[in-house]
């Protein structure tokens, strides 16, 4: 008998252990170097969106002043220890009718106050306009109620008092935009506040006089505040949607948040 011959059958050949401790590692690098920018980019989308709210917002504003000669007041009827029973109403609700919102507008009794029973389901409504995306996207803070990521501004508090109010978003008090003697591009009417705790839309209390620099109010107060790296977004009268970065010295921002204080505000 003749010899079987040929080619002696091949083995199969594994990666060593070296080769995928190596492959692993490079994995790894490539991981963390693509994670940052696609953080980078979700959150520049966030922002955006954020953004847009506000843009929104500011097109409602300018219809309601069409409409009835005046901006929204910030709220009606505030609670206080010497008036318990207020309606306490917020300006997000009277721009409801100018933000696609009629059928929520309607549903709610205005001659009631917020927190009426006969208010609750509409005060429950999560509204995406009134939500930043950056920020935790916890339905509620207050049970029931629907979230607001955004304030009006009441004034400021950083160069003295704000008594009497010196900002846009008053009182029992709508301002007409011939009070913004200060110029609509240079006055904020509203920002990002993300970490109130009592934040709402339907709650009068989502108005503010700003006390500390972007980003660095402490917990119980209600100041621009984002989640957004680095800043916040605020919408000016004009309807102009601005970033307002963290680094933005106390002088300026106390002037944008006056609507007839006299300062000249520059660049920023």
């Amino acid at each position: 008998m003749k010899p079987v011959t040929g080619t002696p059958p091949r083995t199969a050949r594994g990666f060593t252990l070296v080769e995928l401790l190596v492959v692993i590692a490079v994995i790894s690098i490539l991981m963390g170097l693509l994670l940052p920018a696609v953080q980078a980019v979700r959150e520049a989308a966030r922002r955006t969106s954020c953004f847009n709210n506000l843009r929104q917002m500011g097109l409602g504003l300018h219809n309601y002043h069409d409409t009835f000669g005046c901006f929204p007041p910030g709220g009606i009827e505030p609670r206080s220890p010497r008036y318990p029973a207020g309606r306490q109403l917020a300006w997000s609700v009277f721009l409801l009718p100018f933000v696609e919102q009629q059928p929520l507008y309607d549903r709610i009794d205005t001659g009631q106050a917020f927190d009426a029973p006969d208010n609750a389901d509409a005060a429950a409504t999560v509204l995406p306009l009134y939500i930043c995306p950056s920020a935790p996207q916890d339905a509620a803070t207050v049970p029931e109620r629907g979230r607001c990521h955004y304030g009006g501004i009441y004034g400021e508090r950083i160069t003295g008092p704000n008594s009497p109010p010196k900002g846009v978003m008053l009182y029992d008090r709508a301002v007409r935009i011939a009070e913004i003697r200060d110029g609509t591009s240079s006055t904020l009417i509203i920002a990002e506040d993300c970490d109130f705790t009592d934040g709402q839309w339907i709650n009068g209390r989502n108005v503010f006089d700003q006390a500390f620099a972007i980003n660095q109010a402490p917990a119980f107060e209600n100041d621009i505040r984002s989640k957004h790296p680095e800043g916040a977004n605020g919408l000016f009268c004009d309807g102009s949607v601005r970033f307002l970065p963290e680094t933005l010295d106390l002088p300026t921002l106390a002037a944008i948040c006056t609507r007839n204080g006299g300062e000249v505000v520059g660049e920023f």
